[in-house]
């Protein structure tokens, strides 16, 4: 009886190794994991334009200096500094007493003429007849009207040195050559100005519009008239380019502005070529002086491919996107984007549409792994997104596995 138990409780420990020995089969052979998950958008050509982003400086559309243009001692200072002024608005007040002496004395050099003339006339007028009676000599008759004509020049001259007295007596009101912001007075009440040379008293400057001078290297703008000469590339526009700014602190400026024009020689110091556009300053945002950054719109290219920036991987042998094949296996595929479009990089090699490129979960899939691709919802636009669907669905795997070759022929 008890050899029988032992031998029963002997079978039972062998079954119970038995059982665990399959356990640990089982848990060291787990199974495959699932496709990791990634984003994607089927990759198309469209019309993009082609924009260049170019640092340049803003400047006034005019500047004029307020000079003392005669001789004197300031009185008083009329308009608020760093204010708005107009064409002709009253600046500043010089001391007119001089002036308004020596063109009161012109006055009376004018009137003194004046009557020296009427009595040369009336004499000439008195001796004619008298000549035709023969009661005057010839002599005398040619003396009178050679008089009336010293006469007549002495109050030309008169008028002449009155009319440079007025304008003296006027400058010694400054008035504003031009309209815009005026800065802070250079000189003072009590200041002497004037005195052997033009004397800089204040600056006015337009600001509205403004001004902005561009820089762009000759070899960019080159390569863009050969693209523009071989047709790959269309005109933006005739002289009249759009151009938006950004400003010192990365913001974009709500006003668009226009290329003006493009300077006709390159700067042998820099290798640049200079342009200037002009934009809208209502309500004095831009200073003179300011970075900025300007992006110049300078062509269209009919058949581009774009894609979001973040779908480009940039490594030390340079740029590559992961493509996912039919089969939904990754592959990596190097592309050349050089040119930004908002958001986007405009491949310019590499891509020739149709193909299904990965823009997140680069963490989860490697070159020759398999992955589960879904649409991209993305901030890169509705068309995107819905290209990106279209490329997901089960029903369009073959048809979008089958775009790469058709888009090759």
């Amino acid at each position: 009886m008890r050899s029988a138990f032992r031998y029963s409780m002997l079978a039972g420990g062998a079954i119970s190794l038995s059982l665990l020995a399959a356990c640990g089969d089982k848990a060291a052979a787990p199974s495959a994991p699932p496709p990791a998950g990634v984003a994607v958008i089927t990759v198309a050509s469209g019309a993009v334009t082609v924009s260049s982003e170019l640092p340049g400086r803003t400047e006034a559309s005019r500047v004029a200096q307020v000079r003392a243009r005669t001789a004197g001692i300031v009185l008083q200072r009329v308009y608020k500094e760093g204010s708005e002024v107009k064409a002709g608005d009253v600046l500043f007040r010089i001391d007119p007493a001089q002036f308004q002496a020596s063109y009161d004395s012109t006055q009376a050099a004018v009137a003194k003429a004046e009557a020296n003339l009427a009595q040369a006339e009336l004499k000439v007028k008195r001796y004619k007849p008298l000549l035709a009676a023969q009661a005057v000599s010839q002599q005398e008759y040619d003396d009178a009207v050679t008089a009336q004509k010293q006469a007549s020049a002495d109050l030309a001259t008169a008028k002449a040195t009155r009319t440079n007295a007025s304008l003296t007596l006027g400058y010694a009101t400054v008035t504003a050559p031009i309209s815009g912001r005026i800065s802070r007075a250079l000189v003072t009440e009590g200041a002497l100005v004037g005195q052997g040379e033009a004397t800089p008293m204040a600056t006015v400057q337009t600001l509205d519009p403004i001004y902005v001078t561009i820089t762009q290297s000759s070899s960019e703008l080159l390569a863009l008239q050969k693209a523009l000469a071989s047709g790959k590339l269309k005109s933006a526009g005739n002289g009249a380019a759009r151009v938006t700014l950004l400003t010192e602190d990365g913001q974009p400026y709500p006003q668009a502005g226009k290329l003006l024009f493009s300077d006709v020689s390159v700067d042998e110091s820099t290798g640049t070529v200079a342009m200037r556009a002009e934009f809208p300053n209502p309500q004095r945002t831009l200073l003179p002086g300011m970075y900025v950054r300007a992006r110049l719109e300078q062509g269209v290219n009919g058949a581009a491919i774009s894609v979001p920036q973040q779908a480009v991987v940039r490594g030390p042998e340079g740029s590559s996107v992961l493509v996912v094949g039919a089969d939904n296996k990754v592959q990596s595929l190097p592309v050349t984007a050089s040119a930004a479009d908002g958001q986007n990089w405009i491949v310019s090699s590499g891509l020739k549409g149709g193909e299904r490129i990965i823009v997140e979960g680069f963490q989860k899939a490697k070159p020759g792994a398999t992955v589960k691709p879904a649409p991209w919802q993305g901030p890169a636009g509705s068309a995107n997104a819905a290209a990106a669907a279209t490329a997901s669905s089960p029903a369009s795997n073959a048809a979008s596995a089958a775009a790469p070759a058709s888009a090759a022929k």
